[in-house]
């Protein structure tokens, strides 16, 4: 009999703990919080004290109607949600706001770019 593998896969769900929701919480990365750009989006980080990352986007009418919006914002969580290196992330509130040239770029462009942003979260622990 062969010996299967019964180690679980990497949990890749974006849990309700791990997404920022109230106004209060977006306001402080804005006012506080340090500035990544990218040609894609900005990136608002604070420090939280929940002990994990968290997750929350913008996106202005600036960006386009709202299927496109709404569109971007899937890619973006999507993009976060498979990034390897999420579980690695010390405890940041991180909001994306997109810009409107992510409402142009392909998939792989706005995943190369966000998931290099990122990279520099995770180096600067």
């Amino acid at each position: 009999m062969p010996e299967t593998d019964h180690r679980r896969p990497l949990d890749e769900r974006l849990r309700p703990r791990q997404r920022l929701r109230r106004r209060q919480d977006f306001l402080r990365c804005y006012r506080s919080g340090r500035k990544r750009h990218g040609r894609f989006a900005t990136l608002h980080v604070h420090a939280n004290e929940q002990g994990v990352a968290r997750l929350g986007i913008t996106a202005s009418r600036k960006v386009g109607k709202a299927v496109v919006r709404h569109r971007t914002k899937r890619r973006v969580r999507e993009i976060f949600r498979r990034w390897p290196g999420r579980a690695s992330l010390p405890p940041l509130d991180v909001v994306v706001h997109v810009k409107r040239t992510a409402a142009e770029a392909d998939f792989a462009a706005l995943r190369a770019e966000l998931e290099r942003q990122l990279a520099t979260l995770q180096a600067s622990r």
